[in-house]
């Protein structure tokens, strides 16, 4: 699956807000009943999340996210790389516990 197909997956679930849809960058606003959805689509294109994970995260992993934002505990990370390409998905829950926001990029 490429990475404009995830991002058809995603938006194909109906997100609240759509913040930012470009040929690198995508990010939106899902609502929780969308989430265990979301993940499912994300599992089947990264595999399991790579944060959290019994296994610390990669080098190559957290140079590429840094410049968005880095990933805190609470928070969850899907990551795939071919040599130098690398593919990411960034899920932030927000504090009222009904909103997510994605974050999948290409870099």
């Amino acid at each position: 699956m490429e990475f404009n197909e995830i991002k058809k997956e995603v938006k194909g679930l109906g997100c609240e807000t759509l913040r930012t849809d470009s040929d690198n960058f995508f990010e939106a606003v899902i609502i929780k009943e969308e989430l265990s959805r979301l993940n499912e689509r994300l599992q089947n294109f990264f595999g399991e999340p790579a944060w959290p994970s019994k296994d610390k995260l990669s080098f190559q992993a957290q140079e590429t996210i840094k410049g968005f934002g880095g990933i805190m505990p609470g928070q969850t990370l899907y990551f795939k790389s071919q040599g130098q390409d690398s593919t990411f998905a960034m899920l932030w829950p927000w504090q009222d516990g009904q909103h997510t926001t994605i974050k999948i990029a290409r870099k």
